[in-house]
């Protein structure tokens, strides 16, 4: 499963031979091969939420703290590319894997959430909603991840050098002010002054011969 990324392709069988036992004795463990599955995914958003949180620990400073778990998401990505694909990347079958990689996955995004709602108590975000901002950071982290991964041939910069670019565009946008339309209105414009009007003879332009042409 971890070589193929594919998990719909995995069979007890398989799982058994990999392992040295017989067929049999994983039902011992598990009722059917999605209960393995299941039990796989939430072992990995373990060990991945874990990974993060004691980068974010390292730190007292929230922004700082952010830019460390980001680091630390996309390492964990790019040292475990299968199952950051299983996790992340892949449309897994079976209703029971995915309410169990929704479970493990919210926990985990929840701690994301905490971490921005900090930077918002400390005055470094503004008051914004913290659900919201956590999506943002995390579909920036996450597109990162997937494209080293999926596009390794590609010519990319230095790696700690584009994660902190991208939580440099992402702390400015959530530290400013929320931005006015860009298609502010007009302003209107002043009243003209005064002055004598014209008759419309007067409103006519001289034509060769002495006739006019109204304007």
């Amino acid at each position: 499963m971890l070589e193929s990324g594919d998990v719909d392709s995995v069979t007890i069988r398989a799982i058994a031979a990999a392992v040295g036992v017989t067929p049999p004795s994983i039902y011992l463990h598990f009722p059917d091969r999605d209960a393995l599955i299941v039990a796989v995914c939430e072992r990995h958003f373990e060990v991945f939420d874990a990974v993060i949180q004691q980068a974010g620990a390292t730190t007292d400073d929230p922004l700082e703290s952010l830019r460390r778990r980001g680091r630390a998401y996309v390492r964990f990505g790019l040292e475990n590319p299968e199952p950051y694909r299983i996790l992340f990347m892949t449309r897994t079958g079976g209703e029971r894997r995915r309410e169990a990689g929704s479970d493990a996955g919210l926990r985990a995004f929840q701690h994301l959430v905490d971490a921005v709602q900090r930077a918002i108590d400390a005055g470094a975000f503004r008051r914004v909603d913290p659900f919201l901002a956590a999506t943002g950071v995390w579909t920036a982290v996450h597109g990162i991840t997937s494209l080293l991964i999926s596009v390794p041939q590609f010519p990319w910069p230095d790696i700690d050098a584009l994660i902190d670019h991208v939580y440099d565009l992402q702390i400015r946008g959530l530290s400013e002010p929320a931005l006015v339309s860009m298609k502010s209105p007009r302003p209107p414009r002043p009243p003209r002054p005064p002055g004598p009007r014209r008759s419309p003879r007067q409103r006519r332009s001289p034509m060769p011969g002495g006739a006019g042409h109204p304007v």
